[in-house]
């Protein structure tokens, strides 16, 4: 076994045996991409290949060369025989079987057997590994297909099957590999749970926060061999440090100090651990880490953000001789103490204190987050909520009774009928306008009546001429009672005149017609004291209002208000209370008390009998009563409040 100038890699000596080349690979330690060349080195001694190369499949397409056996010199061309097993690894890209593949150079001759062929062997891998295993080499993926590829100068079957057996007996060294990878990686997890665990035990034997934040800062400087380490918490918009490695007391008016804080703070603006000397490919900032490390160093410098709840409070800052930088797993080492200690110290800070600080931090707390840039809506909600609330209770509106109404005639003129008859004719419709003792509304007929007439003036002649025959004859007692027929007659003749006077019916006062369609009822029989017509004048009109009884204590007299008809609901009507009905009625199966009010102002368009909705105003009150009292009458009525 003889080493290059990589540490890792080993050369296969001719006197070396089997046993001694699967020993010394099987203790092999290094990176995967070292291992995959040392055993291509082993299978191709031990199968007697002159080359070989392992391939990986991707599963995204494509094919991968990760080792090569004897190693290429940079800018070589790839051999024949290599190309070849990427065109083969391509094509069989689901084969899980040794496969033999000849290779015809192009001196041979057609039909002749082939003296180079390709053994293709599948290569399987069970674990996943980090990309910290793997930082500088390939990566081990199950979901991967690896193979490899010998080139075996024979062509000779029996040589090949045996070549094909050797080398397939030596693919269980990657299982072996892998398995020993997975083993270091579990052996330094438990060490780093290890340190932390120890670290935790002994922050959490304290009670107050500086012992803590001292113990804390003690612990890591031993365990990481640190110069200092420091422990500084978030106080308004400033990290201000707490605690330092074997130091009681401190300035902040020291000058390392103030560096220290001013590195803390750049971890905790960018709110990521802040590793310097930063590697390459970092892309966070240290400018305040760099300063730090130039003016009291040099130093290798860790800051690491201490989080609960999802929010950085705290940045532990280890430094030590800038010849030491932190390596990864000491960064996640120190990264896992930091979580399982967090909790304890944010606990100790917020509570170990006296009452007027704790309460001054509460309130800080709760100050922060109501007037903080977090959770917007939900304050805009809050504070649309609470303006509501305030308005319902202290802005005042004006409350209003409300109830139905109906437009009724001051005065209402009924039009009977003047004798016994029938209709004979009807002049006018119902809200027709009518004129006072012009307007003709209906005649009776009156043919009996003059008949009547006509006999009862020959009756009253014949009477008046017995009356000058007894005169004349001395017969004063048969002229007397001659005389008094007569007269009697008069009477009745007058009375029929005045009835045929009366047939044409007309209204005593001027207005609109409310009553009487009876255009479909002419020849029909009325008798005497029969409402035929009604008429109302529109120039005194008021509104009768039915207040339901849960209002009525709200009304008073003089009250004014608006109404708006059903007709017209876009012109209110202003109106005062003039009278209240002390008697309820029941109207649709509700207790109501009319109230009479007179309108202050009237329309063309107005007529008696229109419908609509009436609001009498009471006073002002706040929105909260007036929106509520109905449920709150409600819950007082059941519950007997």
């Amino acid at each position: 076994m003889e080493h290059s100038k990589n540490h890792y890699q080993f050369q296969v000596s001719d006197g070396a045996t089997a046993a001694e080349l699967i020993e010394q690979l099987n203790r092999f330690d290094g990176p995967p991409e070292q291992f995959l060349v040392n055993l291509l080195a082993v299978q191709c001694f031990l199968g007697r290949a002159s080359a070989g190369a392992i391939l990986r499949n991707r599963q995204a397409g494509g094919i991968d060369i990760l080792a090569v056996y004897p190693q290429l010199e940079k800018g070589a061309t790839a051999p024949v025989w290599l190309a070849q097993s990427v065109e083969f690894a391509r094509k069989e890209s689901d084969a899980n079987v040794t496969t033999v593949k000849p290779l015809h150079d192009s001196d041979e001759l057609y039909g002749q057997p082939a003296q180079r062929h390709l053994v293709m062997v599948p290569l399987k891998i069970t674990t996943k590994q980090s990309n910290a295993e793997t930082a500088n080499g390939p990566t081990l993926e199950t979901s991967d297909r690896l193979s490899a590829a010998f080139l075996v100068e024979t062509g000779d079957s029996k040589l090949l099957d045996e070549t094909r057996q050797r080398i397939e007996l030596t693919t269980n060294l990657v299982s072996l590999y892998e398995m020993r990878l997975t083993l270091r990686k579990r052996q330094a997890d438990l060490t780093r749970l290890k340190m932390a665990m120890e670290t935790l035990s002994v922050v959490n034997r304290q009670n107050r926060f500086a012992g803590a934040a001292m113990t804390l800062c003690n612990e890591v400087a031993s365990q990481w061999q640190c110069e200092r380490v420091t422990i500084g918490f978030l106080k308004g918009r400033y990290v201000q440090l707490k605690a330092m490695s074997h130091t009681e007391n401190f300035s902040r008016k020291m000058k390392v100090v103030q560096d220290i804080e001013s590195a803390m703070e750049e971890c905790l603006d960018q709110d990521i651990e802040i590793l310097y000397p930063a590697p390459q490919q970092a892309t966070y900032i240290s400018r305040a880490a760099s300063q730090l490390s130039k003016r009291h160093g040099p130093l290798a410098i860790l800051s690491l953000p201490l989080r609960t709840s999802g929010e950085t409070v705290a940045v532990l800052t280890l430094e030590r001789q800038g010849d030491k930088p932190f390596n990864l797993d000491q960064v996640e080492t120190a990264r896992l103490t930091c979580e399982l200690c967090t909790a304890r110290l944010v606990n100790l800070y917020e509570n170990d204190r006296w009452l007027g600080a704790k309460a001054a931090a509460n309130i800080r707390s709760a100050l922060a987050a109501l007037v903080g840039p977090k959770h917007t809506w939900a304050k805009i909600a809050a504070i649309l909520i609470f303006a509501a609330i305030v308005f319902l209770i202290f802005a005042k509106g004006r409350f209003r009774a409300q109830a139905p109404f109906v437009l009724e005639a001051t005065q209402q003129q009924l039009v009977p009928a003047p004798f016994d008859g029938y209709i004979k004719s009807v002049s006018i419709s119902v809200g027709d306008t009518v004129e006072a003792d012009k307007t003709i509304l209906a005649e009776l007929e009156t043919a009996e009546l003059r008949l009547q007439l006509a006999a009862a003036e020959a009756d009253k002649l014949g009477y008046e001429k017995q009356a000058s025959a007894a005169m004349r004859d001395g017969d004063t007692a048969q002229a007397q009672i001659a005389q008094a027929n007569a007269d009697k007659i008069k009477a009745q003749i007058d009375l029929l005149q005045y009835q045929i006077n009366q047939a044409a019916i007309t209204s005593p006062i001027g207005g609109i017609v409310v009553k009487g369609d009876l255009k479909r009822e002419i020849g029909a029989p009325v008798k005497t004291g029969d409402v035929l017509f009604e008429v109302a004048p529109l120039e005194s009109l008021r509104a009768e209002l039915m207040v339901p009884e849960d209002q009525i204590a709200d009304i008073q007299l003089g009250q004014q208000g608006d109404l708006a008809t059903a007709s017209y609901p876009g012109e209110y009507i202003k109106f005062v209370v003039e009278r209240i009905n002390p008697m309820a009625e029941v109207v649709n199966e509700r207790n109501i008390f009319k109230v009479r009010v007179r309108l202050l102002a009237e329309y063309p368009w107005m007529r008696p009998g229109m419908e609509g909705v009436a609001k009498v105003s009471i006073d002002k009150r706040s929105y909260a009563w007036i929106w509520t009292r109905k449920i709150v009458n409600w819950i007082r009525m059941k519950l007997w409040l």
